[in-house]
């Protein structure tokens, strides 16, 4: 929950003043949601053969695994931590000069495979962003003690561990690392959705429907127990039967959690039911993950439950709540928009996982579709919000 604390004697601002910089998550919200269209196009073209360039001769198959989590995911990440830091601590995160220019390194590390510049450069670039971030989360934390939130900053971390690895293999210095740096990035975000989902989702759904949830502490320890050997096995081994089985045991228990969490009333606010919705995709992304080593299927489904359903749906449904709330409108009564981008989106997990296994003979046409839906659920997303992430606050607050 957003903690402000309002300024005596703030004088009155103007409703059109420029406040991208006031605070982390306008910029890194809006700067993700415009990336991940403007990616998801060029991968669009790059997919359907209607376009073709070197990037910096990074495979396109990586280039767009890797901005997707290591680009766009990581300014979602930055953007959340960066604000929510400031809350818990009560001291002032990067704003205004220092912010805009952590900002711009992050912006140079995407734009500089497009223009074709030697990988070490766009690495150490990539990297000193990584680095930053955690300084900047870092000191905060240190300043007043709260040892207890140094577990997400140890997730950034492990983050900007993962993004070297991909960096390295790329560079040639240890062999197939690319792809090991690649899923290393996609199964932390999903953990780290899954840590802080547990923390957030039925907070949220308790406070807007009024119910009592039910969580268990077994559920949690044993949760956090069998995800750790699965992301390594998936990470470093790819699918064997050892990670299949240990899949199917994570997915049963987070089945028992959302079975514990479910309230029919999250079907009347789009800000309850996509987190909802987007944390049974990361659910069913573990099934898929062990189907596709029983079945020999498809193992691109699983990982796009993971993508589409989980990291987009989630974080999308997160940078709309955030922003509502850090400028002072009510999250009860969000924008109507927002139930039909979520549902676009939520069809574009369909069409990318689901629809493949009714027709396989349509699969190139399923994954167009898909990335059509993406574009067209943030490129609405970034039309709504511009406005609310570029202007100040309602309520006049500073941030």
């Amino acid at each position: 929950m957003a903690i402000h604390i309002p300024i005596p004697n703030a004088p009155p601002q103007n409703p059109h003043a420029f406040a991208l910089f006031r605070l982390g998550f306008r910029p890194f919200f809006l700067g993700a949601g415009v990336f991940s269209v403007f990616a998801m196009l060029l991968w669009t073209l790059l997919y359907a053969g209607q376009l073709s360039m070197p990037l910096s001769g990074i495979p396109m198959t990586y280039w767009h695994a890797h901005e997707m989590i290591y680009g766009y995911g990581l300014a979602v990440i930055a953007g959340f931590l960066l604000t929510a830091t400031k809350n818990w601590t009560g001291q002032q995160t990067l704003h205004g000069w220092a912010l805009a220019a952590l900002f711009s390194v992050w912006l140079l590390a995407r734009l500089m495979p497009l223009l074709n510049v030697p990988i070490m450069w766009i690495a150490i670039t990539d990297l000193s962003f990584c680095l930053a971030l955690i300084v900047s989360i870092a000191v905060p934390i240190i300043k007043v003690r709260q040892w207890q939130q140094l577990v997400l900053l140890i997730n950034v971390s492990f983050l900007t561990m993962g993004n070297a690895l991909f960096y390295v293999g790329l560079l040639g210095y240890v062999s197939q690392e690319a792809q090991s740096g690649i899923y290393f990035g996609l199964y932390l975000v999903i953990g780290l959705i899954m840590i802080m989902g547990r923390r957030v989702i039925p907070f949220f759904i308790e406070r807007g429907v009024a119910v009592k949830l039910k969580n268990w502490l077994w559920l949690d320890v044993a949760s956090v127990a069998v995800f750790v050997p699965f992301f390594m096995l998936a990470t470093f081994t790819q699918y064997t039967q050892y990670a299949a089985g240990i899949a199917l045991v994570v997915f049963v228990l987070h089945a028992i959690r959302l079975w514990g969490w479910y309230t029919v009333g999250i079907w009347q606010k789009s800000l309850l039911w996509s987190l909802y919705l987007s944390y049974a995709c990361i659910t069913s992304g573990f099934l898929l993950y062990a189907l596709s080593f029983y079945f020999q299927w498809f193992p691109l489904l699983a990982t796009h439950s993971f993508a589409i359903g989980g990291i987009g749906l989630m974080t999308i449904s997160m940078m709309a709540r955030v922003a509502l709330g850090h400028t002072g409108r009510n999250v009860q009564q969000p924008p109507a928009i927002l139930h039909y981008l979520f549902l676009i989106l939520f069809a574009s997990f369909l069409s990318r996982v689901v629809m493949p296994l009714l027709i396989w003979e349509w699969y190139v046409y399923w994954v167009l579709g898909s990335q059509i839906l993406w574009i067209v659920a943030f490129s609405g997303f970034i039309w709504v919000y511009v406005p609310i992430l570029m202007r100040p606050r309602t309520d006049h607050q500073w941030s």
